[in-house]
C-alpha cells in the first residue's frame, strides 16, 4: 500500500461527502418551501459544489495514476479482478463527465438550448451522484462496511428530501391558508 493509494482513498472519502452535501443543499437551493433548510442551501451550496468538484478532481487524478499503475502491474493486484475493477473505474469516470456537465450547466447556461436548458443541465449532478455512489460501493474498499448501515439509508434521505422538494412544488404539501 503505497502513498499514491493512500491519497487516493482520502481524496474519495472526502469527496463523497462533500458530492452528498452538495446534492442535499442543492435540492434545497431554490425550494423556499423548506425555510431555515433553504436559507442555509443558499448561502453554502455553490462554495460546498465546488469544493467537492475540486476534491472530485483530484481524486480523478490520482485515481487514474492509480488504476494505470494496476493495470501495468507496478502495484498489486486489487482484492478482485481487473475487469470488475475497470468496470468500477468507468462509472467513476461516468461520474465524473456527468457533474463536469452539470457545473457547465451552471457556469455557462448560454451553451445550452431548449429543451436542454441550464437547469436541466445541471439535473445531471443526480445522475453523477448516483454514479459515485455505484463507483464508491464498486470499488471503495475502504466503504464496503458502510453500503448497507450508512449509504442505503443516506441515498434513501436524499430522494425522501427529493420527493419532498418535488411535491411541494406541485403544492400537495401545502396547508390551506385561512381565510379572514
Amino acid at each position: 500500500m503505497g502513498l499514491l493509494w493512500l491519497l487516493d482513498r482520502a481524496s474519495a472519502l472526502v469527496a463523497f461527502p462533500a458530492l452528498y452535501l452538495a446534492v442535499l443543499t442543492g435540492i434545497l437551493y431554490n425550494a423556499s418551501s423548506f425555510g431555515v433548510l433553504h436559507d442555509v442551501s443558499r448561502r453554502v451550496h455553490i462554495e460546498l459544489s465546488v469544493f467537492a468538484m475540486l476534491v472530485t478532481v483530484v481524486h480523478g487524478v490520482l485515481g487514474t495514476i492509480d488504476t494505470w499503475y494496476v493495470v501495468t502491474g507496478r502495484v498489486t493486484e486489487t482484492a478482485y479482478s481487473t475487469s470488475y475493477f475497470l468496470g468500477g473505474v468507468a462509472v467513476g469516470v461516468g461520474a465524473l463527465v456527468l457533474l463536469a456537465v452539470a457545473v457547465l450547466g451552471f457556469t455557462d447556461a448560454r451553451r445550452f438550448e431548449r429543451p436542454w436548458g441550464p437547469r436541466v443541465v445541471h439535473a445531471f449532478a443526480y445522475g453523477g451522484f448516483g454514479f459515485a455512489t455505484v463507483h464508491a460501493a464498486a470499488v471503495g474498499t475502504d466503504v464496503a462496511g458502510l453500503i448497507r448501515p450508512v449509504f442505503g439509508p443516506a441515498i434513501a434521505f436524499l430522494a425522501y428530501v427529493l420527493l419532498l422538494r418535488l411535491l411541494s412544488e406541485q403544492e400537495w404539501l401545502s396547508t390551506p391558508t385561512a381565510t379572514r
